[in-house]
C-alpha cells in the first residue's frame, strides 16, 4: 500500500510540475487550442457543447442504415450481441429489462455525445455534425418519440422529452447502504425466508428443445380431410426451386421479420398469411401512420411493388430496406412467404 501511495504521490507531482519540467528538461509543451478542441466534444443535458447543425428523420434513416445498421439493425433493433437502441418500453421493472435509448436513457445529450464521439465503430468521429443530428433524430423516431417529419437541431434539442427522464434518483448509497456493511456480519438465521430472485430461463442457460423433441409433443390428431386436401393442392402449385431461392433471399429480411410456425413480431410484423392479409393488420404491432391508415390488402401485385421499392410504394414507411432489385428475387420471396405461411397453418 505504501508503494502505491508513493507512486500516486509521484504521479501527482509530475502533473503539477509539468510546466516547470518543460522549461528545465525540454519535455512537453502546452496544448494548442485546436488540440484541446479535438478532445472537447462533450455535450451536456442542457445543450452546452452542441455544434451548429441539423438533421431530419428522413435523412437519418438512410445514414443510419449505411453507417449503423450492420450492428444495430436498420430499425435500431440490434443485431446479434450488438445493443438494441429502440424498444424495451415498460421492461425496466422486469427480471430481464431491455435498456435502450427510448426505454432507459434520461438525456438526449448522451445519445448525441456518444455517436458524435465514438461512432461508427472502427471509424469514430467520421460523421459530420449534421449527420449526427440526423442519426439522433432517426433513433428518436425508432423509439416513437418524434414523428417522421421531425428535424433535430441545436435550437430544439432541449425540447425533446425522453420517456425515462424522471426514472433516476440521486445515489444515496453512502448514507443508506454503506453503514450496513460496516457492522459485524450476520453468520446464521440472517433472513426469515429465502426468495428466488432469478430463474434459469431468464439467464438463458436452459437448452431449447430439439426439432425431434418438439415433434414428439405436437398434436397428432388427424386434420379434417377437406382442409388437408386443399393444402395439398396449394402446396403442389408452388415451385420448390422458387421457394428454395426465396428462402435464401429472405435472409435479408429475417433480421426484422419472422414467418412460419411460431413467428412473432420483431422490428417488423410477422409475415404469416401476408398474401391476402389486411395492410397494417397485425394485432399488437405498432405501424407507421402511413401503413396503419392505408387500408386494402396485400395482394401479390402490391406486395411485389413494396418489396422492390418500400419507400416509393408507401411514403413514410418505417421500413428502411432499400428494396429487392431483381424481379426474380421478388417472385421468389413471395413464393417462399406463401409456402412458409402454409406450413405454419
Amino acid at each position: 500500500m505504501s508503494k502505491f501511495l508513493n507512486l500516486t504521490t509521484a504521479a501527482a507531482l509530475i502533473v503539477t510540475a509539468a510546466p516547470v519540467w518543460a522549461d528545465t528538461y525540454g519535455l512537453g509543451r502546452e496544448a494548442l487550442p485546436e488540440e484541446i478542441a479535438a478532445w472537447d466534444l462533450d455535450v451536456s443535458p442542457d445543450g452546452t457543447g452542441l455544434p451548429e447543425g441539423s438533421g431530419s428523420v428522413e435523412d437519418g434513416e438512410a445514414i443510419f442504415a449505411d453507417a449503423c445498421g450492420a450492428c444495430h439493425g436498420v430499425f435500431a433493433e440490434g443485431v446479434g450481441n450488438w445493443p438494441k437502441l429502440a424498444g424495451g418500453d415498460g421492461t425496466l421493472a422486469n427480471e430481464d429489462p431491455v435498456k435502450t435509448v427510448g426505454s432507459y436513457w434520461p438525456y438526449l445529450s448522451t445519445t448525441f455525445d456518444y455517436v458524435h464521439r465514438s461512432m461508427p465503430f472502427g471509424n469514430a468521429q467520421s460523421l459530420t455534425a449534421d449527420e449526427v443530428y440526423a442519426i439522433t433524430a432517426y433513433i428518436l423516431y425508432s423509439n416513437f418519440i418524434v414523428e417522421d417529419d421531425f428535424v433535430l437541431s441545436k435550437d430544439n434539442f432541449t425540447e425533446v422529452e425522453m420517456p425515462n427522464a424522471d426514472g433516476f434518483f440521486v445515489d444515496d448509497r453512502p448514507e443508506v447502504e454503506y453503514p450496513m456493511w460496516s457492522d459485524e456480519p450476520c453468520m446464521e438465521n440472517c433472513k426469515d425466508a429465502v426468495e428466488i430472485t432469478m430463474r434459469a430461463t431468464v439467464l438463458d442457460v436452459t437448452p431449447e428443445e430439439t426439432a425431434e423433441e418438439e415433434a414428439a409433443v405436437q398434436d397428432t390428431s388427424e386434420p379434417e380431410t377437406e382442409t388437408a386436401e386443399a393444402e395439398t393442392v396449394e402446396m403442389a402449385a408452388v415451385d420448390p426451386e422458387l421457394v428454395a431461392a426465396g428462402e435464401k433471399v429472405f435472409r435479408k429480411c429475417s433480421a426484422c421479420h419472422q414467418v412460419g410456425e411460431g413467428a412473432k413480431n420483431r422490428a417488423g410484423p410477422q409475415l404469416n398469411g401476408i398474401v391476402g392479409r389486411d395492410i397494417g393488420g397485425v394485432d399488437g404491432f405498432r405501424y407507421s401512420g402511413t401503413m396503419a391508415d392505408h387500408g386494402g390488402v396485400w395482394d401479390e401485385a402490391t406486395l411485389a411493388a413494396f418489396l422492390a421499392d418500400p419507400r416509393g410504394t408507401f411514403k413514410g414507411t418505417k421500413m428502411a430496406f432499400a428494396g429487392l432489385k431483381k424481379e426474380d428475387d421478388v417472385a421468389a420471396v413471395i413464393a417462399y412467404l406463401k409456402d412458409a405461411s402454409a406450413d405454419a397453418n
